[in-house]
């Protein structure tokens, strides 16, 4: 696997040509957060070293230590460009797409209120909306406008900060207060449903949903909690999987009721966990600590410290997020899954050429 993993990062994939789809919309969290996060008032940002120290030039505000999964999919996609934050967009993005993502979001408005200043899915959304009526003045009229969002991929990766408050928080989690897991992976999917119907209001039809991470098996809850003799801390796993079975059932309805509509589920807790216990078992990869050194209190590299030299033979960077390897891995499986376990009903490669 670690030969495999090796090729895949001396390999371009970039795709000659046009495009498969005219565009690429990005929401999400830190998973997916490419810089939004920069210039406002938070804890949750990345714009220092040893970010990006196998990214081209200088920090960007990736997660990372390179390459994220928008990116892996940009190429796949054969854009010859990634899909710009929407801190940055100009007009030109506003036709060919934008990344909204930001570290610290959620679906519910109040996850993470006390690490600063994000942009919630929410919100994320009312930046598209922006973006859509530059899209209608750019291009003319509304009628045009939706022609061509109607061909867009969106991706969405969220939800991950609103289980990890839940269970790393305690005393600061309103939600903890409030919900059992059960309830909490209700109350989750049902706001989740209404803002993936209004993303639908404005043009979106091809729209790809992740799933959670496997949020047991970071390296933060890893410090916190026993795993009583497994790899990862199980419960949690399960608590998290409240919200991913649902959301299965959220893309059904979703596909049924709105006319046109083509919701796909990535299982990204699936997709990624397989590697890590095959990455631990096989002693190829180091799956269950992070790359670069970090602080308890946020989890995040310390700023200009100095990485593993390897970054190939982690999965971890941080505390949370997962180094370019595994987004690479990720990444291709869900392009062209070789299980419906990976995606379902469909791949991204099958939804982009719908």
């Amino acid at each position: 696997m670690f030969l495999l993993f090796i090729f895949f990062i001396k390999s371009s994939f970039l795709i000659e040509g046009k495009p498969q789809v005219p565009c690429l919309f990005i929401f999400g969290d830190s998973l997916f957060d490419n810089g939004n996060n920069n210039d406002i008032a938070t804890v949750a940002k990345v714009d220092f070293s040893p970010y990006g120290i196998d990214y081209p030039g200088s920090p960007t505000g990736r997660f990372c230590n390179g390459r994220i999964i928008p990116d892996f999919i940009a190429e796949y996609l054969g854009f010859e460009e990634y899909t710009p934050p929407f801190a940055s967009a100009t007009d030109s993005d506003y036709l060919t797409g934008v990344n909204y993502a930001s570290g610290g979001g959620g679906i519910l408005n109040y996850t993470n209120y006390f690490v600063g200043h994000q942009y919630d899915l929410e919100m994320q959304i009312e930046h598209h909306a922006y973006t859509v009526s530059q899209v209608e003045r750019i291009l003319g009229s509304a009628t045009q406008a939706e022609e061509l969002l109607n061909k867009c991929i969106y991706a969405s990766n969220i939800g991950n900060n609103d289980i990890l408050n839940y269970v790393l928080n305690p005393i600061l989690s309103p939600a903890r207060r409030l919900y059992t897991p059960d309830q909490l992976a209700e109350v989750l999917v049902q706001a989740y449903s209404q803002q993936l119907e209004k993303l639908y209001s404005y043009g979106a039809r091809k729209i790809a949903v992740f799933g959670t991470a496997p949020l047991g098996c970071i390296p933060q809850v890893l410090h916190r909690y026993p795993t009583d003799g497994k790899i990862c801390v199980e419960w949690i796993n399960n608590d998290a999987e409240l919200f991913n079975i649902r959301l299965i059932s959220l893309i059904d309805q979703l596909n049924t009721n709105l006319p046109d509509a083509q919701f796909i589920f990535i299982n990204y807790n699936a997709i990624s966990y397989a590697d890590i216990i095959e990455s631990v078992v096989s002693g190829f990869v180091v799956g269950n600590i992070p790359c670069c050194v970090t602080a308890s209190t946020n989890g995040l590299c310390f700023r200009d410290s100095i990485p593993c030299p390897d970054r190939t033979k982690f999965f971890f960077w941080d505390n949370y997020h997962p180094t370019e390897i595994l987004n690479m891995a990720a990444a291709k499986r869900l392009y062209n899954a070789s299980s419906p376990l990976y995606t379902y009903p469909m791949d991204l490669q099958q939804l982009a050429l719908k």
